[in-house]
């Protein structure tokens, strides 16, 4: 039940129960004003078996015996009619007292409606900087409204504050990282560089590609978690076919096979993005997969929704890991020392994308191994 009916409802229980009380009392008053009473000049009555009679006087007895009749009619007839259309009275007050309360409801709650559509729309955009600005009397609703306000402004601060250190932290790291790869290439292409210096610069090469690639991951982690606001139309194929352009390499490479299943399906948003989406999930089906293994990927359109569906084949992945996949630096199988698998960033970063696109990422293991993962995105 709503809150609007649950008052509705009440004020017309209440005016139900209030209603019974004064119909039940009126009742007992009418009544007990339409009973006889006995007095000190009234007439005794002595009863035997030939009847009522006055001392007396028989004639006058069956007077009164009439009259004791008709009254009894009199007071039957009244408390019936005070009866019905008391209840029927009460009955009406009742629907009327729900009306009543309906609208009463509607106007009392107004500024609330405006509250759960402000949240709504945040909850929705990712915009913390929307506000109520209720300007209404100091009352109940009023500190509600101004509570709601002030938390969204602490809200917007912490989370502006932790987008700018990740991406200013991203962008001071990225410049030692350079710097380091430019340094080690150097030293490896050096003509008296020994075996073994060559060794240890194809190593820290390697570890340098892995934090390059994490400090990626954390800019386009910290990207993707601010809403998309200028929303552009596309097409999901395109950007599907020009990143299986680009990973064919790597997948000929790993004697992957890539299956292409690719129907048109426009779409709405931030088509660089979204191209940082679909990227992760082909990069992570073909690196997550054995040689000779195969990948899947299909856009589809479905009614006001667009899908992207990635499956590859690969190991066996319990059904009770398929959530940790999505959350940052987590791993299957333990796997945090095989650099060429990414950071652990990838399914982390498909998430936020696709929520800040309005959308749903789901993922399911498949009986034969390896993982079907299926992001739903709004139709253009």
């Amino acid at each position: 039940m709503s809150l609007r009916l649950r008052f509705a409802l009440a004020c017309a229980v209440v005016f139900l129960f209030v209603g019974t009380l004064l119909l039940a009392t009126l009742y007992l008053v009418v009544r007990q004003s339409l009973e006889p009473r006995r007095g000190l000049g009234q007439p005794e009555y002595i009863t035997l078996d030939i009847g009522q009679y006055w001392r007396g006087d028989l004639g006058y007895a069956v007077a009164q015996q009439r009259v004791s009749q008709v009254r009894g009619i009199y007071q039957n007839d009244t408390l019936h009619t005070v009866r019905t259309l008391g209840s029927f009275a009460v009955l009406a007050g009742a629907a009327g007292a729900f009306g009543l309360g309906w609208r009463t409801a509607a106007w009392v709650t107004r500024p609330i409606k405006d509250v759960t559509e402000t949240a709504r729309r945040v909850a929705q955009s990712h915009d913390l900087t929307e506000r109520i600005g209720y300007d209404g009397r100091r009352d109940e609703v009023k500190e509600l409204t101004d509570i709601f306000d002030t938390m969204l402004d602490r809200l917007a601060r912490s989370f502006d504050g932790q987008r700018r250190f990740v991406a200013n932290a991203s962008h001071e790291l990225r410049t030692p990282l350079t710097i380091n790869r430019t340094l080690v290439d150097v030293a490896v292409r050096r003509p008296d560089a020994t075996d073994d210096v060559k060794r240890l610069g194809e190593s820290l090469l390697l570890v340098n590609t892995r934090h390059e690639r994490l400090i990626d991951g954390l800019l386009a982690l910290a990207e993707g978690e601010q809403a998309v606001l200028d929303r552009r139309p596309f097409d999901l194929t395109d950007v599907a076919e020009h990143v299986l352009d680009q990973v064919a390499a790597e997948a000929a490479e790993r004697e992957v096979t890539i299956h292409r299943l690719l129907d048109s399906a426009p779409t709405t948003g931030e088509a660089v993005l979204v191209e940082r989406l679909v990227q992760n999930l082909v990069e992570n089906a073909i690196r997550h997969n054995h040689p000779k293994g195969e990948v899947w990927v299909t856009t589809r359109q479905r009614a006001e929704r667009v899908e992207l569906v990635v499956a590859n084949t690969g190991l066996q992945v319990p059904p009770y890991e398929i959530e940790a996949i999505f959350q940052p630096f987590r791993r299957l199988h333990g796997d945090r020392l095989r650099s060429d698998r990414g950071s652990g960033l990838g399914l982390s970063i498909v998430r936020v994308i696709t929520e800040a696109h309005g959308g749903t990422v789901t993922a399911r293991p498949r009986d034969e191994g390896g993982l079907t993962i299926t992001v739903e995105l709004p139709a253009a």
